[in-house]
């Protein structure tokens, strides 16, 4: 099937990819501009999951200010070439993430950097909350569990919702960043501070 310079054309628009990868999957997918949108998310990601070692020495620090100077985030958002920290895509992207973190303050970016003693001490808490409901001992454990997950979502800005699109997830939004620039992109660091917050 001819494939018309027009939809290659639209194609790459959508998903900022070169006219020959959009070429590809505008033939493996029949001219079908949906499909191969999702054929090139899918290729993008795995191969940025390839590059997952890779350094990300390039990026973006943005700042976000909200509710009349009374919240402030730093977000370090890295990359792999100083082409894609510069494009207006990521820009646009850091400053989401950084506005995310101001609305719904994550204890840390995911589950491995969540304190120990955090963790801990929300375990605490849901064992005691199902004892004192008078659950048998035997589910306890795994109510527990459950009730971390949550913990963890909520907790973890990775696991979040995305604030401007809740169908999604934090880690979902970088994913699509990944696929779209075919490089890895971690979120390095952030902090939010709250006036009259205590240390």
């Amino acid at each position: 099937m001819a494939i018309s310079t027009s939809i290659i054309k639209e194609l790459r628009e959508k998903t900022g990819v070169g006219i020959m990868d959009c070429k590809t999957a505008l033939n493996e997918c029949n001219g079908d501009i949906g499909k191969a949108i999702d054929h090139l998310r899918k290729k993008g990601i795995a191969t940025a999951k390839k590059r997952g070692g890779r350094v990300t020495s390039q990026g973006q620090v943005q700042s976000y200010i909200h509710a009349g100077g009374k919240i402030g985030v730093l977000v370090e958002i890295n990359c792999e070439t100083d082409f894609t920290g510069k494009v207006e895509d990521f820009t646009n992207m850091v400053k989401d993430i950084a506005m995310q973190i101001a609305a719904t303050s994550p204890v840390a970016i995911d589950r491995p950097r969540v304190p120990e003693d955090i963790v801990e001490k929300e375990k605490d808490i849901y064992a005691t909350q199902v004892r004192d409901s008078g659950k048998p001992e035997n589910i306890i454990e795994k109510i527990v569990e459950g009730k971390l997950k949550k913990f963890f979502s909520e907790a973890c800005l990775l696991e979040q919702p995305f604030v401007k699109n809740p169908d999604i997830t934090v880690q979902d939004l970088l994913n699509e960043m990944m696929a779209k620039t075919g490089e890895n992109i971690v979120i390095r660091r952030f902090v939010r501070f709250q006036l009259g917050e205590s240390d």
